[in-house]
């Protein structure tokens, strides 16, 4: 008989969920408290509680090739960097064709999730719900909570002396829709993270003068990389990696500075990281250097007070007439329907093992999906996560002993520090390839390089100094992909079709470039071995 798995959220981590559930035969039912599919990525005029919020203009940071599921590629001529509605589209699509909307009850909100009297044996648990004034509950052998950790705002008021005089408007970036209503006003925006920058720079078409406060800085990249190619296909690959992990520590910060400085110096534009040598999540904007260099934005250092119109800053500057502040300030998470002692925060980390397991249940047949901040697409990652939480649910896959995941724990939380620092904002950082690669490895997909060398040398070659790609992981293993090999080898293609909209004349083949393609494979192999 089929286990019963409670998927909490239809968003994108609940959708994979769901397919990742029925491929292993588990028999899910996803509550959802809204009335769609989609999280984070379904734009709403309004703001809704307990929801996710997103402004109009959001578009991905990751590329359609790097943020695909594994085995459902993006259509090809979808752009590379995707707008909510086509990345919601998207999802519509995968939805469809894998047929997991009959697995949702919309309009449910989850009351409480309790463990069952006898779970220590059993491992169940009794979810209660909420459905058009109805409660009611039922029996799951396992839950997946997939609701997300972009629901509730962090607004540390007490951090802005003088608040309370201000008599401007001042609202959370959750709250920001569009920049109606703001034309011609002085705006600050508090935050140098994704979402800060992007309002930011939208706000400099319409407002008098846009303010962006820092307190350390961030590195700011394009979407635009080597060539042309989106900025992921071009950084993430496992050559990159490994460099990054196998270089002393003194070459790799000489590298982050080297490269990250190669677009515009940060320094000159005031953005430069307090620490720039830690790996936190740089900002992708390709707009808001343009922007500070005409001056429709202005980079200003931490808030030490407000007054009734103004803002003081930590340089002893201050900044008159200020009408709106926009408090760009990050999220916390909550899991209002969970026991307190299944997932918190104690000294500033996760006490989940990799991300996912409380470590002292008796019965693995709980975990969260999705709650990790990677350097690099969440789509793969979450993907990879649900794969490994239900092959551990149906007992294909096992967990190490509670002390074990503790140290598990402990240990990759001093990682997490040494790498990304102890910011709040840092907590659920972590690397890309590296983790992926470790779940891959719990259920037996991640390829093996060396004897794919001998085997298909074309392939391994691509695997290696190509983007490092979902496709990757369907490859070998449960869940093994007929069309991944492909998919691989054509993502190029897919990049390319959506810019070629005018025809061009083919260019004469010079027989240089012949020339340097036998040099570069050289140059390739000789890397690769030696």
């Amino acid at each position: 008989m089929a286990k019963k798995v409670a998927v909490i959220g239809a968003g994108v981590s609940g959708l994979i969920s769901l397919k990742c559930c029925v491929d292993e035969g588990l028999e899910p039912t996803c509550f959802e408290r809204t009335e769609d599919i989609g999280g984070l990525w379904r734009f709403k005029e309004n703001v809704e509680d307990g929801r996710a919020s997103i402004y109009q203009s959001v578009i991905t940071n990751t590329s359609k090739e790097m943020s695909c599921f594994s085995d459902f590629p993006m259509p090809e001529d979808f752009p590379n960097f995707l707008h909510n509605s086509k990345l919601l589209e998207y999802f519509r699509i995968f939805a469809k064709k894998f047929d997991l909307l009959k697995y949702i009850q919309f309009q449910t909100t989850v009351l409480s999730v309790k463990r069952c009297p006898d779970f220590s044996s059993s491992g169940q648990w009794e979810v209660f719900t909420e459905s058009k004034g109805k409660e009611q509950s039922a029996i799951f052998d396992a839950i997946m909570v997939c609701s997300g950790h972009h629901i509730l705002p962090r607004i540390p008021l007490e951090s802005f002396p003088g608040i309370e005089r201000f008599k401007g408007q001042y609202f959370h970036s959750r709250q920001y829709k569009n920049p109606d209503g703001l034309e011609g006003k002085q705006v600050l925006v508090i935050g140098i993270g994704n979402s800060a920058s992007d309002i930011a720079v939208e706000l400099s078409k319409k407002a008098s003068q846009v303010f962006i406060s820092t307190r350390q800085g961030s590195w700011v990249l394009s979407r635009i990389s080597d060539c042309g190619y989106p900025w992921d296909m071009v950084f993430h690959t496992r050559f990159r990696s490994m460099l990054r992990n196998v270089l002393p520590r003194a070459v790799q910060k000489w590298m982050l500075e080297r490269q990250m400085n190669q677009w515009f110096h940060h320094e000159n534009y005031g953005l430069e990281p307090q620490n720039k040598y830690l790996m936190k999540e740089p900002v992708l904007n390709d707009d808001l250097p343009s922007r500070i260099l005409y001056g429709a934005i202005k980079v200003k250092s931490r808030v030490t007070e407000l007054t009734e119109t103004s803002a003081i800053f930590e340089d002893g500057t201050v900044e008159e007439d200020i009408d709106v502040i926009v408090f760009a300030t990050g999220y916390t998470f909550s899991f209002p329907f969970l026991e307190d002692s299944l997932v918190k925060v104690e000294d500033n980390m996760v006490s989940l093992y990799k991300y996912m397991f409380p470590p002292h249940l008796e019965k693995a047949t709980l975990a969260c999906i999705g709650l990790i901040q990677p350097l690099g697409s969440i789509f793969p990652t979450v993907e990879l996560q649900a794969r490994w939480v239900t092959r551990v649910f149906k007992g294909l896959c096992t967990l190490p002993s509670e002390r074990a995941m503790m140290e598990d724990i402990i240990k990759r939380n001093k990682n997490r520090i040494d790498l990304f620092g102890e910011s709040p904002s840092q907590i659920l950082q972590t690397n890309y390839i590296d983790y992926l690669d470790e779940l891959a490895a719990e259920i037996g997909a991640k390829p093996d390089l060396l004897s794919l060398l001998f085997k298909d040398p074309k392939l391994a070659v691509k695997l290696y100094f190509g983007p490092c790609n979902s496709y990757q992981y369907r490859l070998v293993g449960p869940g093994r992909w007929e069309g991944a090999k492909s998919a691989i080898l054509s993502q190029k293609q897919r990049m390319l079709t959506p810019l070629k909209t005018r025809t061009l004349e083919p260019a004469s083949n010079f027989p240089v470039s012949l020339l340097l393609k036998i040099l570069g494979l050289l140059a390739v192999a000789l890397a690769f071995f030696f």
